[in-house]
């Protein structure tokens, strides 16, 4: 499954467990208390959006070929969930920084693949 799938996913999954547990006002105040972060994915997205421009018709090589798998992430985030359950008070406190880590790594996704696109925007002007 593609990354952004996962995301999407990961994404519903998150504010379903929110809505259920926390309610709708408990929601929208953690999701609000990420504004600078999600700000943050701006600039991202319209750097990503100008070198898939700018490569539109060229093939595109990946160099995240050594990026971490899914085990190995998955790994990390149930430690994290362990270190929060035990410094956050609880489980509540836990799914609070659920949506914090969700755009923690669409940051780093769209981090790489920016830097990925151009790598092949460089490569491409070398050779032209």
């Amino acid at each position: 499954m593609k990354p952004s799938h996962l995301f999407l996913l990961s994404f519903i999954a998150i504010i379903t467990t929110y809505l259920t547990i926390l309610g709708q006002s408990k929601t929208i105040l953690v999701i609000s208390a990420e504004y600078i972060f999600i700000l943050a994915l701006i600039p991202l997205v319209l750097t990503l959006v100008f070198f898939k421009v700018k490569l539109r018709g060229y093939e595109v090589v990946n160099f995240n070929a050594n990026a971490f798998s899914l085990k190995t992430t998955v790994i990390f985030f149930l430690i994290f969930q362990v270190i929060d359950y035990i410094y956050e008070d609880g489980f509540i406190g836990m799914i609070s920084l659920w949506f914090f880590y969700w755009i923690m790594g669409l940051i780093a996704l769209l981090s790489l693949e920016a830097i990925n696109y151009y790598k092949n925007y460089k490569l491409l002007k070398q050779e032209g």
